[in-house]
């Protein structure tokens, strides 16, 4: 090599150099600032190891390091051991060994967002927005863990076990002075996502109770089946105490009754990051009326649902104002089989709202019955009100045609729900003003 092209070579490697030293440093001085203590983290957890009077497994104490971490973000954000990562892949597939209820972390405690439906927690009474104050996994009261020291997936593995066996939670409602212990047996949770009622032919009543791999398309099926009955005239969508569940299966179920537009779009930090879901023209179901329940606990994706269509003027949403859960959890795998489940972004509706603490508004504001309500109603025969045929000696007549017959279990159902009570009364004046006008326009 000639003297000039090695000089060449070393005045371009001192350059190299000196710009990588340049961007280290930079790097170093960035940095500094925002990890300077993670000294402080290292020099406890060698002290601990040096000092503690047993000895201390190192991963306990960096995956304890971890939780602590992530604890003080917010309620979702959480660190995900290698049974709870396999815990929580199991929810999206609608089958689990547990008690069946959805929850939150509010004032320090695990908090009921709804149970489901038809499961051991639901049957025993449990209801949207107790409080589970301890568990208790061998019904030993003097052996119970608190849920103010549990993140919610060590609370959801401590209430998961196989089905048959027992656990206890205290629980304690508004109004209670004190928390009261169920003991409730755990059970194969197979939650089916819809379930279709027909309250009258062409006017069907469908529950989601959360959205799952199939929920769309179950959907689409339940439509398909309600129109044996004929042309639609209405729906009844309840998404009350719907926890939520998958993102895509919400712009699904929404895209079935929007034509086109936004659904929903998703913001992280600063703005940044913004993804957006449109609504597809192909395969939205006609233009009928649709009443979407909601209440207290109908949280995250049936907030989106119920939001877009009502920004697209597509539903008349019904109950009482949402859980506001419109915040977007990402789950990051990590190299050990463990995870992370990270708040990276906000949802907003189509207008630009957010749900997150805002709620989604009811444009219908109906409150539920009161317990008191509802004991007053069961004691009234057949769930009837006073009229003319409970008056002694009052005539009768046998040309009387009798109503439409709708299934014994869902007509009881019907009188004891004022939400679903007022939502198909309101769908059967629709339809009759609806028909009306065109009788009128044909004159």
């Amino acid at each position: 090599m000639s003297k000039l092209r090695f000089f060449g070579s070393f005045v371009a490697g001192l350059f190299a150099a000196t710009l990588l030293l340049l961007t280290l440093g930079n790097f170093r001085s960035n940095a500094e600032p925002r990890y300077q203590n993670l000294g402080l983290l290292s020099n406890v957890l060698h002290l601990v190891d040096q000092y503690y009077v047993k000895d201390v497994d190192e991963h306990d104490l960096v995956e304890g390091a971890l939780k602590g971490m992530l604890d003080v973000l917010d309620p979702h954000t959480s660190y995900l051991s290698k049974d709870l990562y396999k815990e929580l892949q199991l929810d999206t597939k609608g089958e689990f060994e547990g008690l069946g209820i959805e929850i939150t972390k509010r004032d320090g405690y695990v908090t009921v967002v709804s149970p489901i439906d038809g499961t051991p927690a639901q049957r025993a009474g449990i209801k949207a927005g107790d409080q589970i104050i301890a568990v208790c996994p061998d019904l030993d009261e003097t052996a119970c863990t608190s849920t103010q020291e549990l993140n919610l997936l060590e609370a959801v593995k401590l209430m998961r076990g196989p089905r048959g066996s027992e656990v206890m939670i205290q629980i304690l409602r508004e109004g209670w002075p004190a928390p009261k212990p169920y003991v409730i047996k755990r059970a194969s949770i197979k939650v089916p996502s819809v379930v279709l009622h027909m309250v009258e032919p062409g006017l069907p009543y469908i529950r989601m109770s959360q959205f799952q791999e199939r929920t769309a398309g179950d959907l689409h099926d339940k439509l398909k089946e309600a129109r044996k009955s004929g042309e639609l005239k209405g729906l009844v969508l309840d998404l009350r105490d719907n926890p939520g569940g998958l993102l895509d299966q919400s712009v699904r179920v929404a895209d079935l009754f929007i034509k086109e537009g936004l659904i929903v779009f998703s913001e992280g930090r600063e703005g940044e990051n913004r993804m957006e879901w449109k609504a597809q023209k192909s395969g939205t179901e006609p233009e009928y009326p649709i009443v979407v329940l909601v209440n207290g606990g109908s949280a995250s994706a049936s907030e989106i649902v119920a939001g877009a269509l009502q920004d697209h003027d597509r539903g008349l949403v019904m109950g009482t104002e949402t859980f506001g859960k419109g915040s977007v959890q990402t789950i990051i795998p990590l190299d050990d089989g463990s995870g992370l489940r990270l708040t990276t972004a906000l949802y907003y509706l189509p207008s630009g709202r957010s749900i997150q603490e805002v709620r989604i508004q009811p444009d219908l504001l109906v409150e539920s019955f009161t317990e008191l309500e509802l004991t007053a109603l069961q004691e009234r025969e057949d769930g009837e009100t006073f009229g003319e045929k409970n008056l002694e000696g009052h005539l009768k007549t046998g040309r009387a045609k009798p109503a439409e017959k709708v299934s014994d279990e869902f007509a009881d159902r019907m009188v004891l729900d004022r939400q679903l009570s007022r939502a198909v009364e309101l769908l059967k004046s629709w339809t009759v003003f609806s028909q009306l006008k065109i009788e009128r326009a044909a004159e």
